[in-house]
């Protein structure tokens, strides 16, 4: 795997909108938090663009991130929303130009096409990380700031990563490349050219948000089949937000454990990176993970995700 540059004080950040569209009092406050976290957000006009359900056709916004690879000034990319529009990209997506410009990209939700894109078939370390809508521009109480900056700018591994949150389903300590987003865009990306293939003995990150059980339950289902389940060596699950029965039961708790009790690896629930209930943490896609599931869980990133 390549491993972007790190980030400096002052480094430029272009903001993206690869999906849907956004409010703009949201995109303003975002803004004004990249710059308090010390760094320099840069756009242009092209990133209000709207075409129904998107953020402006895929030239539009495909246009925005090759530009952000080739131009210089630029350290990294993040963007504003999830929603839907990504997949759209792909074949736009020059992997050449992203390998030559190896910069930190983030972005968690419907961008889970783009972290497969870079990281599966650029092999280039991507991160599952805050985006201005609905994280940044809430404020520090909606994101991890500690986890975001030493993933983008620290040349050393991250270390032990303990939320509270986190809890055992099966345990078992493994390492792997770390490697997943959101199930419904993992699923989606099933049968296209940008499929999401990781290696045998992976460490996979599911992340999701307002799908009932028995919506994961297919979802799971499905990954089972594909054999992507099989391939990996652990699993850890996001928190789930919104994903419990109106009536309360069952929860997506129980469903997934239920789903993974005959997971051969470690399985732990509730990190809280992407979708989540409190400050969402950052996560490096494509460097090794140790997870430890016991009395006392947690993720070990041990190689550093910038150089």
């Amino acid at each position: 795997m390549l491993r972007p540059y790190a980030l400096e004080p002052g480094a430029r950040l272009a903001v993206v909108a690869p999906a849907s569209p956004f409010a703009r009092e949201e995109f303003d406050l975002g803004v004004e938090e990249l710059r308090r976290l010390g760094f320099v957000p840069v756009y242009d006009d092209s990133v209000f663009a709207r075409q129904r359900y998107v953020a402006g056709g895929p030239e539009v916004r495909a246009a925005a991130i090759q530009a952000a690879w080739r131009d210089r000034s630029i350290g990294g990319v993040i963007g504003v929303r999830g929603g839907y529009g990504s997949a759209q990209l792909l074949p736009l997506l020059d992997r050449d130009e992203a390998r030559r410009a190896r910069k930190p990209f983030v972005g968690y939700s419907d961008l889970t096409s783009l972290l497969t894109f870079l990281t599966i078939d650029c092999q280039l370390v991507a991160f599952h990380g805050p985006m201005l809508a609905g994280r940044l521009g809430r404020g520090a109480g909606a994101y991890d700031r500690d986890s975001l900056l030493k993933a983008l700018c620290r040349r050393t591994p991250m270390g032990e990563l303990a939320p509270p949150t986190l809890e055992t389903i099966r345990r078992g300590e493994v390492v792997g490349p770390l490697f997943g987003g959101t199930l419904t865009q993992i699923l989606a990306s099933l049968g296209t050219p940008f499929v999401f293939a990781p290696p045998v003995g992976y460490v996979l990150f599911l992340d999701e948000v307002g799908e009932r059980p028995y919506r994961l339950d297919r979802m799971m289902t499905q990954l089972r089949q594909s054999g992507l389940l099989g391939r990996a060596a652990a699993v850890v699950i996001g928190e789930l937000p919104r994903c419990d029965e109106p009536s309360g039961d069952p929860t997506a708790r129980q469903v997934m454990a239920d789903l993974l009790a005959d997971f051969a690896g470690p399985v732990v629930l509730g990190f809280p990176s992407g979708h989540t209930i409190g400050p969402a943490m950052t996560l490096p896609f494509g460097v090794s993970c140790r997870v430890i599931a016991d009395g006392r869980p947690r993720l070990i990133i041990e190689e550093a995700a910038v150089e």
